[in-house]
């Protein structure tokens, strides 16, 4: 339960600050305004990083505030935040980012034990390096790894979403490891990303700035070094698995620089995803493409975490040389996407006639309206026993927003959400503790399907909405699939035996229906109000009375 709340906590955290920080990008001069380097073309608040940074820190004073590495990490972490901050402000130059990215690193080396001291079976026997060697080496990965995700955040959403993914990797290979800091500080990490996403995917209403990305880089080859140094059968080589496409990407810009005679640091639309937009793929195609490669390295890390350190480079060697090697070939050829009419024209072109007829949406919003709070309602009678405190909890809400909805009515929505993503979570933890008797496998099975077609219909609102501020299905949308398959299939039998992945797919579901509901109903909250109350004091009364 605490890992599921770490997650919640900094992804709600992050959701709530969005719009305060929003507001305070224009008054602080925090907007990004476009360029000739830049692909978006309206100025956009770039204060996302401020959110993300509180997101992740508050879970990590709450629940691991007396842990050395992590008083280390806020150090570091928290001066990357101030220097990217004034970066975003007034534009640093680039010695006092550095100055900056030196600092942090040091703390998280020299006070939070975050050292190289072995490159494994690389080196001769395994040999422990020198002191003064291990400290450079420390240094110097964390601060490359810390402007590799800097300089991969040039498209909407690409370096939050290679950063999840990378945070619940390390995350899971923590669990292995029993490093309980490390798994809060990843889920920190994951839930704040999770909760900025939303504003940042394409088109973007937010970007998360220097402080967002520094922050991001720094956090994971922290906590990726962290967790493959010292006692452990983990892999040294698997940091650069986990976060070897951003690497990648840096060492072959600044090496084409300094061929080209210029400064490695000096800017140009020369990454990865700027060639692959000049390849001919959209906005979102080239962040999704970079989306599965870094999901294909993310499951390379996980299923061969302990194979040889050598097996492992190699590995990466070749993956490296493939990638460099695609881009110059189609450098030299002048290869281009092909644009298919039957897929730009035909399908989505039907497909926009469809949306034009009002009878699909109609339907499934009105089937969605009543089938996603019968859900949460179905869930609530379904827990063996609710605990007195989950009844102490669910009456505060209960109290909270009915103040909300009498005094604060035009901030209902809101607050609902608030109420529901803390609430949903925890009515399906309590079902997967224990489930009542009277429920039979047919039963139980039927609830389970019951999730799909709850997505299928909120799916369908979604495709077929023609709100423009509805909810927009993004590139986002792929990294939560991704996760949902991955997380089931986890080879570890404790999370199997606990069904986590089904209880994680079942949440998303609920959530992400929830969302697009909210989204959707323009405004008009009584009944999904009333719905939400119902389940509350049904959940409430259970525990009271034990029924």
């Amino acid at each position: 339960m605490l890992y599921l709340s770490t997650i919640l906590l900094s992804a709600f955290i992050t959701v709530s600050l969005i719009p305060v920080m929003t507001g305070l990008a224009t008054r602080f001069q925090l907007v990004d305004l476009p360029s000739q380097r830049k692909v978006h073309t309206l100025p956009v608040p770039r204060i996302g990083g401020l959110a993300i940074a509180i997101g992740v820190i508050i879970p990590i004073v709450i629940w691991a505030r007396g842990d050395d590495f992590a008083k280390a990490y806020i150090a570091g972490a928290g001066t990357l935040v101030i220097f990217g901050l004034l970066d975003d402000m007034k534009g640093l130059g680039y010695m006092m980012k550095f100055t900056g990215q030196v600092f942090a690193a040091l703390v998280a080396v020299l006070y939070g034990g975050v050292r190289i001291n072995s490159l494994g079976t690389l080196l001769p026997g395994a040999v422990q390096l020198p002191d003064w060697f291990a400290i450079s080496l420390s240094v110097i990965a964390v601060v490359g790894v810390t402007n590799a995700i800097n300089l991969a955040d040039g498209l909407d959403g690409l370096a939050g979403g290679i950063s999840l993914l990378g945070f619940c990797c390390i995350g899971y290979l923590a669990y292995l490891a029993g490093n309980d800091g490390v798994i809060i500080l990843s889920l920190s990490l994951a839930g704040a990303i999770f909760g900025f996403l939303r504003y940042n995917t394409h088109p973007a209403s937010l970007f998360m700035g220097d402080a967002g990305s520094q922050l991001l880089g720094f956090s994971a080859v922290v906590l990726a070094i962290k967790i493959t140094q010292g006692d452990t059968p983990l892999s040294p080589v698997l940091p650069l698995i986990i976060l070897g496409f951003p690497v990648l990407d840096t060492l072959t810009v600044m090496v084409e620089r300094i061929r080209e005679g210029r400064s490695p640091f000096s800017p140009d639309k020369n990454h990865f995803h700027h060639r692959l937009m000049r390849l001919g793929l959209y906005h979102t195609e080239a962040v999704f493409t970079i989306y599965v490669i870094q999901a294909i390295m993310i499951v390379v890390a996980i299923l061969f975490k302990y194979y040889t350190d050598w097996a492992l480079m190699i590995f990466y060697m070749v993956f490296s040389a493939l990638i460099i090697s695609a881009f110059v070939v189609a450098d030299r050829t002048g290869f281009q996407f092909k644009r298919y009419p039957l897929i730009d024209y035909v399908v989505k072109g039907r497909l926009r006639r469809i949306k034009d007829d009002n009878w699909i949406i109609s339907i499934s919003f009105s089937i969605s309206k009543i089938i996603i709070p019968l859900a949460l309602l179905v869930s609530c009678l379904l827990p063996a026993n609710v605990p007195g405190y989950v009844s102490v909890i669910v009456f505060c809400f209960i109290l909270f927003i009915l103040t909300v909805w009498r005094f604060l009515k035009d901030q209902i929505g809101f607050w609902l959400r608030f109420v529901l993503y803390l609430t949903v979570p925890l009515v399906l933890y309590l079902i997967e503790e224990g489930r009542a008797a009277w429920i039979s496998p047919k039963m139980l099975t039927l609830y389970h399907l019951s999730f799909g077609i709850v997505a299928f219909f909120v799916l369908l609102t979604v495709k077929f909405s023609r709100r423009t501020k509805g909810f927009q299905m993004t590139t986002m949308d792929f990294l939560i699939i991704f996760i949902a398959v991955i997380v089931p299939n986890l080879p570890d039998q404790s999370i199997q035996s606990l069904q986590m992945g089904l209880l994680a797919v079942e949440i998303i579901v609920l959530l992400f229906s929830y969302e697009v509901l909210i989204k959707e109903l323009r405004g008009r909250f009584d009944s999904l109000t009333a719905s939400t109350l119902v389940a509350l004091i049904l959940t409430g009364i259970r525990g009271i009375t034990g029924f």
